[in-house]
């Protein structure tokens, strides 16, 4: 079993005779490093999540429920359109009037077989335009929080990958210092004994 000292906080920054300048230094890019890993991933989460709270609770507010007719009789089993299997909804043409009163088509999930002239309703942006059902405030809570975490770890990663980068190199540099240093002394190491 290895013998394993107790852990002495803040060694890093304790005095000591063999501590040298690049240790100093890279106990001062750790920290930078975590603190910037921190910093980053919590800010560019919270951020993202806020812009994506935000544009839903707009779509929220702007986008409305609208009134539209089915155009023609909608596919259903009986067409060989294997998707309405199941009772599943279908896509059908479908007509409705946009808020300055131009008639508008496009196509939306109605029931199948439904007859031409069945009411549905369809959703649309300000300009009268197809969008999806707006997210309710729980879908959009559950949307940020996963943008806002994905974002966080994604501008986190910057920081720390170039924190390791920094201090795998100063633990080279460290490491050739070590080598020229056994390279001079090595030599005189066993030097002065008497045999």
């Amino acid at each position: 079993m290895a013998f394993r000292g107790s852990k002495v906080w803040l060694w890093r920054w304790r005095p000591n005779p063999l501590k040298r300048r690049a240790d100093t230094v890279e106990a001062w890019v750790v920290l930078g490093a975590w603190l910037l890993t921190v910093l980053a991933g919590v800010f560019a989460g919270v951020t993202a999540a806020g812009a994506v709270e935000d544009t839903l609770a707009k779509e929220r507010a702007e986008w409305r429920p609208v009134r539209a007719g089915l155009t023609a009789r909608a596919p259903g089993a009986a067409d060989g359109d294997s998707s309405a299997a199941g009772g599943g909804m279908v896509w059908a043409d479908v007509r409705w009037t946009a808020p300055d009163g131009t008639p508008r088509t496009g196509q939306a999930r109605v029931g199948p077989d439904s007859p031409a002239g069945t009411a549905v309703t369809v959703w649309t942006d300000p300009q009268g335009r197809l969008v999806t059902r707006p997210a309710t405030v729980g879908q959009a809570h559950l949307r940020a929080a996963l943008v806002g975490a994905l974002v966080g770890v994604s501008a986190a990663t910057l920081p720390f990958v170039g924190g390791r980068l920094l201090c795998g190199r100063l633990l080279r540099r460290r490491i050739d210092q070590w080598g020229m240093e056994w390279a001079w002394f090595g030599p005189l190491w066993g030097r002065g004994r008497t045999g």
